[in-house]
């Protein structure tokens, strides 16, 4: 293992590796019983904690400090299975949600790839600037010449979304 040198990147691991370290705690506690305390420091300085009962209880427990004795709730398994429920759906929105980050940033190199591609490529299409004029300033000859273009143009795009493995050959971040 090595360190990730993209910023981006090493947050969006953080979340994801921290989440997943919150769950196993939390399956911890649920299967075995267990009084469990977590404390994570994001790579900017942040803390982040987990703790069942809390991290408070916890860590008084691992002093030796006395910590106030549990009272006697009848309620308390109920409380605890609705807080856990809880947590669980807001871990699965928050992975669905970085997933979905991850998504888009692959969209987004994809996207640089095929520009970069088509601009080395074929340099004059983008000196071109077909967007700059509107189609009634142009002749029915330029009009033809652009459909060919975009046609062309919309062609290699397909093609390149369409087979995923020409897009890393085209040259990485």
């Amino acid at each position: 293992m090595k360190r990730i040198e993209d910023d981006d990147d090493r947050m969006v691991t953080f979340s994801k590796r921290r989440s997943g370290i919150y769950k196993k705690a939390s399956e911890l506690v649920a299967m075995c019983g267990v009084e469990v305390g977590v404390v994570v420091f994001s790579p900017t300085g942040k803390p982040y904690s987990f703790g069942h009962p809390s991290v408070r209880a916890v860590l008084n427990k691992f002093l030796n400090r006395n910590a106030p004795p549990p009272t006697d709730n009848r309620l308390q398994p109920f409380i605890d299975a609705n807080i856990r429920m809880r947590r669980d759906g807001y871990n699965d929105y928050v992975n669905q949600l970085l997933a979905r980050l991850d998504d888009a940033k692959e969209r987004g190199k994809d996207l640089s790839r095929i520009t970069r591609a088509t601009s080395e490529g074929n340099s004059s299409n983008w000196a071109r600037r077909w967007w700059e004029k509107s189609p009634e300033e142009r002749s029915f000859d330029e009009l033809k010449e652009e459909a060919l273009f975009l046609e062309a143009l919309h062609r290699d795009i397909c093609n390149y979304l369409n087979h995923p493995v020409d897009l890393n050959a085209l040259g990485s971040e």
